[in-house]
């Protein structure tokens, strides 16, 4: 399985070590699906994350949060958007996963999880 992550789920993931978005991330650390990324998706994840109210929520520090987005970085499929499909969304912030998803071809449906 092919997936992106959009920036509210990686939060959700650090934040809760039983939910489904944390389930996805330790799928992808643990190398049984693809986690696609783009390059500006992951500075969004790199801008969004270490701020002082997600740390907060996350009960982590700006080192772990660095270490964990490092962790990731080493089993991405990094993605190279060669088509911009804007504007689609009505969240203009949504466009760089759909992007990411398109370019990565990534599955329409996540069925099977």
């Amino acid at each position: 399985m092919r997936l992106v992550l959009d920036t509210d789920v990686m939060a959700a993931a650090f934040r809760n070590d039983r939910g489904a978005s944390r389930q996805l991330l330790l799928a992808a650390l643990n190398r049984k699906v693809t986690l696609l990324m783009s390059v500006p998706l992951m500075l969004e994840y790199e801008a969004v994350l270490p701020r002082p109210e997600q740390l907060e929520h996350m009960g982590l520090t700006a080192q772990d949060t660095n270490a964990l987005l490092d962790a990731i970085a080493e089993v991405i499929e990094p993605v190279t958007l060669r088509f911009l499909w804007r504007p689609q969304l009505q969240d203009p912030g949504d466009e760089i996963v759909l992007e990411t998803a398109v370019n990565g071809r990534a599955p329409h449906s996540t069925r099977g999880i």
